[in-house]
């Protein structure tokens, strides 16, 4: 297999990155490719189905055409990406409308309606049933599968009549790769709508489905994670230079890939994806949930197993917001990274908080927004761009004490990914501010194309994950001095949010 490449897709919700990925884990190319996420008033979030797939296509083609040492050699097809987001698509799988994202919530008053109750705003007889079986439970925002469903049946009963699967993304390119529906325990993992206690069994739980007014009709059938679903079609490899003997493996969420592509499979190894969102996961040995800070264990990385999941809705995507506040003059990422570099740690007393579009974990309020404190005439560009940083690695310490509770293990070192962990500078702050080393994971923008493509030498190999993960790259200690310093902004941000709560109340209607 030493030849082999997987072509890898991870569909993220800014858009696509799509990869060549060697066994050994080496990304020979790759492209990235932006789209666009369409709001209203009324709370849609959607995203254009069919232009992902133009993108996917146009990207793989030019990758195997223009990379001679490909031809020929791609032997398989893993796909990643975004999930709690809603593919309506018919018998041969081409999108009936747009795909509802997992910031779509105009499903909100259905899923209300179907599980909403006074226990933290649940029924709790029917949210503890839920919590039972799968850990988890839909949310009453309607921002994930069941919401969107519920919307859609409601509202859009036109669309329904011309649909035939209700897919997540990874599904849906995976279709559209092999023409055959599929899903597995983990790529559903959003709906909470299999018995998680059960992972062998490969069936919706029509009992919970039933519980929200739904039935599994035009859910896809379930097969065993990183199991093969078919080869790539004839009229797909035509098109991408292919053979058509190609595997195609079952489509992940980003959290599995991540945990491949960090190299944490094993038991408690931790990873920190510093992307658009952010989150910090590791593999456990088996379900569990916390419903205060909105964290649970989901199905793993093999039929047997679970991983860490929570959410922060706003990551390095602060970063991109700062970018297109100053707007005076065009900054990469790299240049901000450097302004940064020229405050000291602390930003001068300037301190930012990155709930720019609510929060989930620690903390479950759609309402929450962030602020910059202690702004004076002194200020300049730099300690803000810095104070943007340590912020989110502040919210991301305050997410961690919980996961460390969760999993009752002090948890370290953190392999960091993701575009934000591109910055060294980022990194040595979250070493500093997680008081833990943490390894910059090799080539973090891409790491989930290594990831899935490494569940694919697994599957077509036989062989563990952990034999075919690739070496980290740099390693940040924390700094004793530094650290105090972050350690005080990391316990001051509870009472902070409790003060941001209290203003968003007020103001809601201003946004």
């Amino acid at each position: 297999m030493n030849d082999e490449l997987c072509l890898s897709v991870d569909l993220g919700t800014g858009g696509p990155k799509v990869g060549l990925v060697s066994v050994d884990g080496d990304v020979l190319d790759f492209e990235v490719h932006r789209v666009a996420t369409h709001f209203d008033d009324a709370g849609a979030a959607v995203q254009d189905a069919t232009h992902w797939w133009d993108l996917v296509r146009s990207a793989s083609t030019r990758l195997i055409a223009q990379n001679s040492v490909a031809r020929g050699r791609v032997k398989a097809v893993a796909i990643t990406g975004q999930y709690s987001s809603t593919v309506p698509v018919d018998a041969n799988g081409l999108p009936v409308g747009p795909c509802l994202t997992w910031l779509d919530t105009r499903g909100g008053p259905y899923s209300r309606r179907a599980i909403g109750g006074a226990f933290q705003g649940y029924d709790a007889r029917k949210v503890l049933r839920f919590i039972r079986k799968t850990a988890g439970a839909p949310s009453t925002a309607g921002a994930d599968p069941v919401g969107h469903m519920l919307f859609l049946l409601s509202e859009q009963p036109e669309l329904v009549a011309r649909t035939r699967w209700f897919m997540e993304p990874v599904d849906y390119l995976t279709m559209r790769f092999t023409g055959v529906a599929s899903a597995t325990h983990a790529s559903r993992l959003a709906m909470w709508m299999t018995d998680n206690r059960h992972l062998e069994r490969l069936a919706y739980d029509e009992t919970l489905l039933a519980s929200v007014g739904l039935n599994s009709h035009r859910l896809p059938p379930l097969v065993s994670f990183g199991s093969i679903v078919g080869q790539v079609a004839d009229r797909v490899a035509g098109e991408l230079g292919l053979s058509g003997r190609e595997s195609v493996i079952t489509g992940i969420p980003d959290l599995h890939a991540a945990a491949i592509g960090a190299g944490a499979t094993e038991l408690y190894a931790t990873h920190l994806a510093l992307s658009t969102t952010s989150w910090i996961s590791c593999p456990v040995p088996s379900k569990k949930t916390d419903i205060a800070h909105s964290i649970a264990s989901v199905p793993g990385l093999d039929d047997h197993s679970y991983l860490v999941i929570n959410n922060q809705e706003t990551g390095a995507k602060a970063l991109e917001w700062l970018r297109s506040a100053l707007g005076a003059e065009p900054l990469n990422f790299e240049d901000m990274t450097a302004m940064a570099n020229t405050s000291l740690p602390g930003a001068r007393g300037v301190v930012f908080t990155p709930w720019l579009a609510g929060e989930r974990s620690p903390v479950d309020d759609k309402n929450a927004r962030g602020a910059l404190h202690n702004l004076s005439v002194t200020t300049s560009r730099a300690d803000v761009v810095r104070a943007v940083m340590e912020g989110v690695a502040a919210n991301s310490a305050w997410l961690f004490g919980h996961v460390e509770k969760f999993t009752g293990h002090t948890l370290g070192p953190v392999r960091l990914l993701g575009g934000g962990a591109q910055s060294p500078l980022w990194c040595q702050i979250y070493a500093d501010t997680l008081d833990r080393d943490v390894i910059q994971v090799r080539e973090p923008l891409i790491a989930q194309l290594r990831g899935v493509a490494q569940l694919a030498w697994s599957t077509l190999a036989q062989a563990p994950l952990g034999d075919l993960t690739t070496g980290p790259g740099a390693t940040f200690h924390p700094r004793p001095d530094v650290a105090n310093t972050y350690r005080a902004r990391v316990e001051a941000l509870p009472q902070r949010y409790r003060h941001a709560r209290a203003w968003s109340r007020r103001h809601r209607g201003s946004w």
